[in-house]
């Protein structure tokens, strides 16, 4: 099956900072069958968080949301639509269909894992995933992040995986890690390495399983 990225451009200037689950729900009533899809991730939209639950949006950037390739024409039915977040709108035009590109370096801006809410057990979970997928890598935590769904708050990590070999890199970026990916959680992307922020993380010893 090919993944690809659809970069769907956008006009608006601001959104809630925490609009993971909005963008979801938003989405949603436009393409109903994006609601139960667990063939859909869901990035959020990058931008400068100014402190008071508001970021202002990067408009040079892109939502991503990463399908299938026969979903394609199911996703062009956002082209043009009006999305709004708690006040907040922003209008998608015509996306960039992209494929996949390897990289060495893959970061998540925040992955979450059930039931591991601490740095050293969340980075030994990461590990055993990427033994799951029999991915080779280091993870390297970041600052502790949260989701937010009504009333609930999922806590998660972000995470880059360094040393990564094409095909590690490309069954990371199609299979991501966690839940929630269909709201921007476990999604991973390349980056340089001067952009990896965070915290060393603690060590934590492979075990051959």
């Amino acid at each position: 099956m090919t993944i690809v990225e659809l970069q769907f451009p956008f006009t608006g200037t601001t959104l809630p900072t925490d609009h993971g689950y909005a963008l979801y729900g938003a989405l949603s009533r436009i393409i109903p069958e994006l609601h139960e899809a667990d063939w859909a991730a869901i990035e959020t939209v990058p931008g400068i968080a100014s402190g008071d639950g508001v970021t202002y949006l990067d408009t040079e950037a892109s939502l991503k949301i990463r399908i299938p390739q026969e979903r394609i024409p199911v996703l062009l039915r956002l082209v043009g639509k009006r999305i709004e977040m708690d006040g907040h709108v922003i209008r998608l035009g015509n996306p960039q269909i992209r494929l996949l590109t390897p990289s060495p370096l893959l970061y998540s801006r925040i992955v979450t894992i059930k039931g591991f809410t601490e740095p050293e057990p969340f980075l030994e979970a990461v590990l055993r995933k990427l033994d799951g997928l029999g991915i080779s890598g280091e993870p390297s935590i970041g600052p502790r992040r949260v989701l937010r769904i009504g009333k609930q708050t999922i806590v998660g990590f972000s995470l880059a995986i360094h040393g990564l070999s094409e095909e590690g890199s490309l069954l990371l970026q199609k299979e991501g890690m966690g839940g929630r990916r269909r709201m921007g959680c476990g999604i991973f992307f390349p980056i340089d390495v001067d952009r990896v922020i965070g915290q060393p993380p603690p060590r934590v010893e492979r075990i051959n399983r």
